[in-house]
């Protein structure tokens, strides 16, 4: 187990909610005000909701390709950290490899990048992936916010 495992969560939230491409903004938009209270930068604000944004819209589009599903989110602030947890009980991933491949998509149709688990990446600390097929994925991200930011840490 990571050391970050281990650490106490000082706040938490969850939220569940449709697999509707409508709640995506919702989702990106709450985990944006609940990290703020780590003053993040506008570039780290910007990562975490890039990351957001990815992870709920492939939850809607791969995971619930032919209906409608729930998507469950979780995030977690200890110190110095955000984790966050964006999971479906969906299809699930069948070839985790060919999904990590940068321009791949399974729903070309779409008109998908195919840059989503890239991009994901290479704006947080850790990225962990769980699929089985038929029962869904989970998503785990852990940022680190490198010091506090903005004026409420300044003196008057």
């Amino acid at each position: 187990m990571k050391a970050v495992n281990q650490m106490r969560a000082t706040n938490q939230m969850s939220l569940t909610f449709s697999a509707l491409s409508e709640n995506e903004s919702f989702a990106r938009v709450a985990v944006a005000a609940f990290v703020s209270q780590l003053n993040p930068t506008m570039e780290e604000l910007t990562e975490i909701k890039t990351v957001v944004s990815e992870a709920v819209t492939n939850a809607i589009i791969h995971g619930y390709p032919d209906g409608v599903g729930e998507v469950f989110l979780n995030c977690n602030i200890m110190d110095d950290r955000m984790e966050l947890v964006v999971e479906d009980k969906g299809i699930g991933i069948k070839d985790m490899d060919l999904v990590r491949q940068p321009l791949y998509t399974s729903r070309p149709e779409l008109e998908r990048s195919g840059m989503g688990f890239t991009i994901m990446e290479s704006f947080v600390d850790e990225f962990e992936v769980e699929s089985e097929v038929g029962c869904g994925t989970r998503l785990r991200f852990v940022k680190r916010i490198l010091a506090p930011h903005g004026a409420a840490n300044y003196e008057v």
